[in-house]
Order: C-alpha cells, then structure tokens, then sequence
C-alpha cells in the first residue's frame, strides 16, 4: 500500500479536519470573547482547535469500519451544516432540551425556520462534502491489519490530546471547571452527546403509569359560588415589552385600561416550551422538575380533576407537552376548527364558541387553558393581523441577522400589541359571566426571547445561562368584582420576586381546592414576606 492511499483513519482525520475548521465558528465565536487571541495565549486556543480535531477523529475511527464510516461522516456532515446555521445565526446551543424541543415541533413552526442561508449553508457543508465521502475510493486491509492500524491511530490522537493536556493544564482547568457552557458550542460533539442523552431517555422510564397526586382534592360545601378562570399561556414572550412594566412603546393601551395586575418580577422555569409549560403545571417546581417526573406524575390539571374541576385546553400553539393528556384537548391550529385563519391560525379564534361551551357546562368550577402562538419567532411579523402593524419599520423575514434591532424589536412590539388585544377580548367574555362566576384571567409567559443582544436571538440556552431576557416573563391577572380579591394587597406584591413555581399553588388558591399538595407559602394570593414562599 501506498503511502498517499486514502484509508478510514485517514479520512476520519481529514473529515474532522474540516469539521473543526468550517462548522465551528460559533464555538470559537464564543470562545475568543472568554480568551481573546493575544500573542501569549494563541498557543493554548491552537490547542484547543487540535484537541476539537483529535476527539472527533477518535470517535468516527472508533465507529468506522468498511460499511459504516462514510454513512457516519454523511450523516455527521449534513446534521453538522445545520447546527452550524442556528448556532452561528442564533447563537443557540443543541443540548438535550433543544433535541426536546425539535421533537415537539409542528411543521408549520418548522417551516418559519427555513430559508435560502440555511439551504445554502446545507448544499454547501453537507451536501457538497458528503458527495466527495460517497465517491472517496479507500482502501481497507485486512481485518487484524485495519484494527491495528485503528488502534495506532488513535493511540497517537490519545497521546496528543495528553501532551496538550499537561502543557497547557493551567487553561484547561479554568476552561472545564469555569466556563462548562463554550463545550456546548462544540460542533459535532457538543450535538452528538446531547442527542445520544435525549435518546436513551424513553429507556430510563418506567411502564406508561401516571402516579396520582392531590387525590383528596375537593371544594369545600361552603364555597357555593362558581368559579370560572381563564388561563393564558403566553409563548416567548419578555417582561421588558410590556408598556403595564414600563416598557417606551405603549404595548398593552387595552389591557392599561382594565383593573389589572402586573407582576413585574417574574420568572419562567425553563428557556424551551417543551420544558417551561409541563415544569409551570407540575408539583416539583424548578428545582425538582424534571422531564421524566413530569411525564409520570399527575399535574395541576388532575388534581383539579380529582376536585370536580371542569377543564378544557385549547391549544393554538404546538401541543400541550403533555400536561392536557387527561382533560378535554382541542386543537386550535387548524382552519377546520379555528375561524380565523389567514397566514396563520389566530389566537384569537380559540374564543370561538366558548360562550357555548361556559352556557352547556351546568355544574361545577372552570377552568379554561388558552395556549398562545403568541410571539413565537423568528417570523414575529407573521404573529399578528396586517391591522396591528403599528409600530414600523418591521422585520419581514425570518433571517433576523438581516435586520435592524428597531425593526426586530417593532414586529416583536407588534406581536404584543395583538396579546394585548387577544387578552381584552378573554376580558370581556369573562366580564359577561360574572353575574353567574366569580370570574378572573390569569395570563402568564412560558418563557422570554433574546432579540440580538449579544448576538443572541430566539430562545433555549440553558437556565444556568440564560439571559434575563429569556427567562423574565409578564404576569398579569384581573378578577371580578364578584370574585373578592384584595386588590391593593395584592398590589402590594405585585414587585415582589415570584415564577412559574406559584402557578400549581396559586391556582388551587383561586379555585379555593382544599388538597395536601397545596402550599399556602407557594400561593401568590396568600403569599407574606414571612411565608415560605419564593
């Protein structure tokens, strides 16, 4: 065998080679602004770009063999182009929870994403090179010959990684044990890991069962009175876009002139929709949820059940994440059911016959769950009729790089505008029906946006990570007259730090469900400074 043959080793190196040059820009982005390129650390960022190339190189020679290296480097390259784009574009990071989340993606949320930088970004990083794999001649030896060879090859990338490791051991410690988030920008290992993690959890749960929370829920005999609340979940949507928070652009002139309520202070429990919205119904609360527990464990929505609770979701966004798996579900994303549809089905037309729906329910409390396309992104002008344009000039595409952060931040401000109409109009149904309900709306975001500071667009990165931005969200209540809530009390909190770890107590607080699950400290409404509260 020539010297110059192309063997698998060989094109494993070459592959990685070009993996740690073209698709990792977002990592070494990120990795220059914590180690900027003065001439006395340039040989430690060299390093780093050896090491990127010696742990993919060992991982595709491990894989490979005759009939499976160029399927991994095909499959590698063309996932690899695409996290590129979004980790280049957004800033984002592929962790486990966005594997979550791409899972729980509808079509229509995916085809918002699409345009001609990603296409191209995929012709040319995966297309093109896989083509060049595909038609690479290599050459293999014999059996015990290529797995010698294998193993020297990754005995001398062991020993590489080992002799950067000790000359450089002093930056290696700070850049493992202090800056734990520049690995997830590592393309493809960083996506690779992740997804193997997301995969095999389905293998770590248990049989289908739902354990049972808050069976002892019931309303007391005394509390004769029905209650009638509409929940809205809100969807990447910022505190900071709020006018009732204080924000310049007056986003909320319908909502200022009813007598609600604004938490200013109020943060989600996750960056994703997969995670935020079972996490903000579920018992655990942030520091105990997990999806897992989430998916074999009984959420607000049942305990409210188990008390006589009448409870219907409407879903206008992708799906419930599971937390309306037991109650009455409908899906509000198709023209068939939704009345108002033109680019998109509207908010708005999950308003549609429920007046029917409060008049044919004769007995017991309600609870009505309104879940919001709301400001999901990047396509935010597509989030509100062409009517509620009033702020401009406007972001009309996708690719939110190209745009001004003014035109960014007014089809953002515009989408708002629309949450803010879409919630007078919940307002007045419930107004309606509060002669017969001790009527009240309780609207809360699942989770913020970045909208290009730092370079950072969309949402997702992890908690530990997570601007304010992605995880300060509006909450905002209004009530009957007939309901008896203190106002000014309740006003009185209205700055105090609260997140979606209240809504589970504060809820059964509103439907006055007496339950061991319920934590009066947890309870907004009940909630003192000397309390055990948040």
């Amino acid at each position: 065998m020539k010297s110059y043959e192309l063997t698998g080793p060989r094109l494993a190196v070459l592959a990685s080679i070009s993996l740690a040059l073209f698709y990792n820009y977002a990592f070494f982005r990120n990795l220059l602004v914590v180690y900027p390129a003065t001439w006395g650390r340039l040989p430690f960022l060299c390093s780093i770009f050896l090491s990127l190339i010696c742990i993919t190189s060992l991982l595709f020679i491990a894989i490979g063999s005759k009939y499976t290296l160029k399927p991994a480097l095909i499959l590698v390259l063309a996932a690899s182009s695409v996290a590129s784009y979004f980790m280049n574009t957004f800033n984002v990071v592929i962790d486990a929870e966005m594997f979550r989340n791409i899972a729980q993606t509808q079509t229509a949320e995916t085809m918002d994403l699409m345009n001609i930088k990603l296409l191209g970004n995929f012709l040319l990083l995966g297309v093109v090179p896989s083509v060049l794999i595909y038609k690479a001649r290599v050459h293999y030896r014999p059996m015990k010959t290529e797995a010698l060879s294998k193993l020297k090859w990754m005995a001398m990338l062991v020993l590489v990684m080992l002799a950067t490791g000790v000359v450089f051991s002093g930056s290696y410690y700070s850049f493992f044990r202090e800056h734990k988030i520049l690995r997830l920008y590592a393309n493809p290992g960083a996506w690779i890991f992740s997804g193997v993690k997301f995969s095999l959890e389905p293998l770590k749960a248990k049989s289908g069962t739902v354990r049972p929370i808050g069976t002892d829920a019931a309303i007391p005999p005394a509390d004769i009175d029905r209650e009638l609340i509409i929940l809205v979940v809100g969807e990447a949507v910022r505190a900071d876009r709020f006018s009732l928070n204080g924000y310049g652009k007056e986003t909320n002139p319908l909502l200022a002139k009813e007598d609600v309520i604004s938490f200013t202070n109020f943060y989600s429990s996750g960056t994703l929709t997969a995670v935020s919205v079972p996490s903000m119904f579920s018992v655990f609360g942030r520091a105990g949820y997990t999806d897992r527990k989430a998916r074999e464990t009984e959420n607000l929505l049942d305990v409210l059940r188990h008390a006589g609770v009448n409870v219907l979701w409407r879903d206008n966004n992708s799906s419930s994440k599971g937390v309306a798996a037991r109650v009455a579900y409908e899906d509000y994303q198709s023209p068939k059911i939704n009345p108002l549809c033109d680019v998109e089905c509207r908010d708005e037309g999950m308003l549609a016959g429920l007046q029917d729906y409060i008049d044919r329910t004769a007995r017991g409390d309600i609870l009505i769950v309104l879940h919001q396309m709301g400001n999901h992104g990047p396509a935010y002008y597509k989030r509100y009729p062409k009517e509620f344009e009033r702020f401009t000039p406007v972001c009309k595409t996708n690719q939110l790089e190209e745009c001004t952060d003014e035109q960014i931040g007014n089809a953002y401000a515009n989408a708002i505008l629309y949450t803010d109409y879409f919630l007078s109009r919940v307002i007045e149904l419930l107004k309606r029906n509060s002669g017969e309900f001790e009527a009240a709306m309780v609207y809360i975001g699942d989770h913020g946006e970045s909208l290009g500071e730092n370079r950072l667009y969309l949402h997702g990165l992890p908690y530990f990570m997570a601007p304010d931005a992605q995880k300060h969200v509006p909450a905002v209540m209004w009530f009957s007259d007939s309901f008896g809530i203190d106002r000014k009390a309740l006003r009185a909190k209205a700055d105090l730090p609260f997140s979606h770890d209240n809504l589970f107590h504060t809820m059964l607080g509103l439907m006055e469900v007496g339950t061991s699950v319920y934590d009066k400290g947890l309870d907004i409404l009940n909630y003192d400074r000397g309390s055990s509260g948040t």
